[in-house]
């Protein structure tokens, strides 16, 4: 399956990522007032900015929505930020056309089953590795980092590497 995975790194030239569970660990700190709280990979953060940096399509959907969250990524240079999204297709397939691009040049990372059916579309699907089976059954690449812990950078990583466009 790693042969398998790092063959179609190739023709990689955009990141859909979730949000919770992906770029985060999945747990929410509820403060008093209500406001939901995620903790961000500071390397996840690096790696998408040199993603966007060097060229290549960042996107985020997520049914979550924070606005710290959009606040953050916008920082990092991704413009394509979709919170509390309903059908995560959608998007997906309106991303894919305004860019002009086929599945096979999409890398989907996601975790949990509101990602499954985009998982499927994705030419090069991934996930964490404490994604829930059904995702990790049908992703080609399962990372060995947890969400929040490091995952998108290690997929963006491997294909900038590829690419050489890391260091």
């Amino acid at each position: 399956m790693a042969d398998h995975f790092k063959s179609r790194l190739h023709s990689v030239r955009a990141f859909f990522f979730d949000v919770d569970g992906v770029l985060t660990d999945g747990t929410l700190h509820v403060s008093e007032n209500g406001d939901l709280l995620r903790r961000m990979h500071i390397r996840d953060g690096y790696a998408m900015k040199l993603a966007v940096e060097k060229g290549y399509q960042v996107a985020i959907i997520s049914g979550g929505y924070s606005e710290g969250v959009s606040i953050r990524l916008k920082r990092l240079g991704i413009q394509d930020v979709y919170l509390s999204v309903p059908d995560k297709k959608k998007i997906f397939t309106a991303l894919a056309d305004r860019y002009k691009l086929v599945p096979e040049q999409i890398l989907y990372m996601g975790d949990d089953m509101p990602d499954l059916e985009v998982i499927k579309m994705a030419g090069v699907p991934a996930c964490p590795a404490d994604a829930v089976h059904q995702i990790k059954s049908t992703c080609i690449y399962v990372s060995a980092l947890k969400g929040g812990e490091g995952c998108v950078r290690d997929v963006i990583e491997q294909v900038l590497t590829l690419h050489g466009n890391w260091e």
